[in-house]
């Protein structure tokens, strides 16, 4: 029976929201969907990490420009970077500290990130529905192209990726049972997932209008919670805020000089638009409608047609779960589209990869009518994901350096940065003095060159200061430097060899140190703005494009 004294949850029970296991008294309302089983999950996700990170760190010759971005800023734990705050170079930080400053330590922490998500989707899938429909809904996710040929990322859209997860589960459970503990846990998701990147803010925008959609205003519980949520997500931002103050805003104005400072106009606003939801949807996606499609086609073709039908007698705590998950999953495709119509934005293909996984549910939640997920046999799914694997697994690696000639795709991956660094290390050190302590130029080319240099220097990025603030002129002005510049060679410049035509390098030796051989001393150009190496390399190298 009903407390004399109403509980916050049995206050919300009482209104017309009649939310999951709130709709009725603590007592007597239905049990939550028990969590799924972990083994058999995290065997898959064990087995799946494993065999894309072989593949990929085999066929990759120079690990994908983001990675080396955390891998540059990583020699300095800083308030935020002149392109991103700065989450995700404090969680590297640890990681570098006990396996070094790497590609496979990044490699490593990347995946980690995506099957953490992928773990914290499917348990939220087992209490909103059961463990098959979670599974089902987790196999088809870890076909989408960005999580399993891109598992080897480790950048902000990644990180970000686990905090858009951990808001969905942490919100749910806040707005099930209106608990404190919740609503904290849901202000340091969106706290943490901004500090990853801004983009956290589109899982907010999810969140608001959910909590719109089911008047939760109208209950004290759920104002209380999302005011505290808000509160201490804005308490743990605050000192990102300080940093930005402090450095005139730099991410911000990086933002709105690139990608959301475009302003596309007219037709190009449409074109742009769509070609990045179909992008999305049709592309990165389709892997995952083909093993659902499948599943479908199996269930209608083995299956009675009663049994293909699901209960019509659906209850409201399934009908707001319902629409929790076709917000969550479509919302952020349908505000990052609105976002390049209003603004004329040129939306990068990337930005999807931290909300997409949840478009899976939410295709699932629409053929749900047509569908009874509970009545699928698990054995034809898995072997179509087994298949679809292999398939992706068989493309990835012939078009990649390793692959035949032909078919190679051209991307970073194919740039030989231990053949850049063997060139040049030998010549460099010599000018040197035998070590080389500061890499300089345009920050893929150089991060590239310094991981693979046995000093390990550190990179100035496009000979900036205030970008490498891990750098002192003061250990510039002792050690020297070694430059990298791409563009026509330069009067005292060394091309760094026939398999890098475009670029070429110099080696400015330390203060006071003996005068050069060059008749001509050259002037130091400047790194900043130039074109990214992959339009100035010929061949394949001309079609390829510097993944963020």
């Amino acid at each position: 029976m009903f407390a004399p004294t109403p509980s916050p949850s049995l206050l919300l029970s009482q209104t017309p929201l009649a939310v999951d296991e709130c709709a009725i008294g603590k007592d007597k309302r239905p049990r939550q969907q028990a969590p799924g089983a972990w083994p058999p999950v995290a065997l898959t996700l064990l087995v799946f990490g494993t065999v894309w990170l072989a593949l990929l760190s085999f066929v990759s010759l120079s690990p994908p420009t983001d990675n080396i971005e955390q891998l540059t800023w990583v020699h300095s734990l800083e308030g935020g970077y002149y392109k991103h705050p700065p989450l995700p170079t404090w969680l590297l930080w640890i990681p570098v500290r006990l396996f070094g400053i790497n590609a496979l330590t990044s490699y490593a922490v990347g995946a980690a990130c995506t099957l953490a998500s992928m773990a914290v989707m499917w348990r939220l899938l087992c209490r909103l529905r059961d463990e098959r429909y979670a599974t089902i809904a987790l196999l088809a996710a870890l076909c989408i192209t960005f999580y399993n040929g891109r598992l080897y990322y480790y950048n902000h859209n990644v990180v970000l990726m686990v905090f858009v997860a951990a808001s969905a589960a942490t919100y749910w459970q806040a707005f099930r049972t209106g608990l404190t503990r919740w609503w904290v846990a849901l202000g340091l998701t969106m706290g943490l997932g901004a500090l990853a990147k801004y983009q956290m803010a589109v899982s907010v925008a999810c969140i608001v209008a959910f909590w719109l959609h089911q008047r939760s205003w109208r209950v004290l519980s759920q104002r209380r919670g999302l005011l505290l949520a808000t509160l201490v997500s804005m308490l743990v931002f605050a000192p990102h805020v300080l940093w930005l103050r402090a450095h005139d805003f730099a991410p911000i104005q990086y933002a709105t000089s690139s990608s959301l400072g475009v302003h596309l106009q007219g037709l190009r606003r449409w074109i742009e638009s769509t070609h990045w939801l179909t992008d999305q949807l049709l592309n990165r996606a389709l892997p995952a409608w083909i093993l659902l499609g499948l599943t479908v086609f199996h269930v209608r073709r083995q299956a009675p047609r009663s049994q293909a039908l699901p209960n019509k007698m659906a209850s409201e705590p399934d009908a707001a779960s319902r629409v929790f998950l076709l917000m969550y999953g479509f919302g952020p495709l349908v505000f990052m589209f609105a976002m390049g119509l209003l603004t004329g934005a040129e939306l990068q293909l990337h930005w999807g990869t931290p909300f997409l996984l949840f478009a899976v549910p939410a295709a699932m939640e629409l053929a749900g009518r047509h569908v009874a997920w509970r009545a699928v046999s698990m054995r034809p799914v898995c072997l179509t994901f087994a298949a679809l694997q292999l398939v992706l697994v068989l493309v990835d690696g012939l078009t990649s350096p390793r692959g035949p000639a032909a078919l190679q795709d051209g991307h970073w991956r194919t740039f030989d940065s231990a053949a850049l660094a063997r060139a040049i290390e030998g010549p460099a050190r010599a000018e040197l003095n035998g070590r080389i302590c500061v890499v300089s130029g345009p920050p893929a080319v150089a991060g590239a060159l310094a991981l693979q240099l046995a000093d390990h220097p550190e990179v100035l990025i496009d000979g900036r200061y205030d970008r490498s603030p891990w750098v002192s002129p003061s250990v510039v002005s002792r050690c020297g430097e070694l430059m990298v510049r791409e563009g026509p060679l330069l009067a005292g410049w060394t091309a760094a060899g026939p398999r890098f035509p475009s670029l070429s390098w110099y080696a400015e030796r330390p203060a006071g140190a003996p005068a050069q051989n060059f008749a001509q001393a050259p002037t130091r150009p400047s790194l900043a703005g130039k074109k990214p190496l992959h339009r100035l390399l010929p061949g394949p190298h001309a079609r390829a494009r510097a993944a963020g």
